[in-house]
């Protein structure tokens, strides 16, 4: 699954976007906002999923941080990620590269293997396209699902009580675009900014405190 555009973490203040970015980042937003009394309801949101997360923001910036990158270790690349398929492989001969295919059988009617032979470029250059094509197509319905998901998480903890609700989770769930800007047009900018960000996973021009 290909990795999301949007920033790991967005603060909100009611329904006001304070900060997206790394938790620290929001970690930190978080902590000025209670430090300051602010209104809330203070919210902090993981982009990847659209629920709720909470930080114990008690102590100074430093302890803050500590506990951050406790909770979320910052991931090093080493010699040890580098997989089998990655790694080199034994220095190739002349000749036509390996293609890393296995041969296995494979069983269709007479008509299927008719259609086969018509197609350019053999039956195992077709079947290959096929099998791509059809990964592709359930890897797009996953990412929508996913992206639905989130954007439902999202709009529930912000949004349950405000107008048009149902009919703005009926057409998210359609992943029907138009619909959902239709739907949350009179909602607040940032609510309705970030759940189409959630949804269609859009690149977010994120505030920064």
């Amino acid at each position: 699954m290909p990795a999301s555009r949007l920033p790991p973490f967005s603060c909100f203040d009611g329904h006001h976007l304070v900060a997206s970015g790394t938790p620290e980042v929001a970690a930190l937003a978080l902590k000025q906002l209670r430090a300051n009394n602010a209104a809330g309801p203070l919210l902090v949101f993981d982009n990847a999923t659209g629920r709720t997360r909470d930080f114990d923001t008690r102590g100074s910036d430093a302890e803050l941080l500590a506990r951050v990158n406790e909770a979320f270790p910052a991931a090093v690349e080493t010699d040890a990620d580098v997989t089998a398929e990655e790694a080199p492989a034994t220095p190739r001969g002349r000749g036509r590269p390996k293609l890393g295919v296995v041969a296995r059988e494979v069983t269709l009617l007479p008509r299927h293997w008719a259609w086969l032979a018509e197609q350019p470029g053999g039956a195992s250059v077709v079947l290959r396209r096929l099998v791509e094509a059809a990964s592709r197509a359930g890897a797009d319905k996953d990412r929508q699902r996913r992206d639905s998901e989130r954007a439902y998480h999202f709009l529930q903890a912000i949004a349950g009580d405000l107008p048009g609700f149902e009919e703005a989770i009926r057409v998210l769930f359609a992943h029907d675009r138009a619909g959902l800007e239709a739907a949350l047009r009179s909602w607040p900018e940032d609510v309705r900014a970030h759940a189409l960000r959630l949804a269609f996973d859009d690149p977010a021009d994120h505030a920064d405190g």
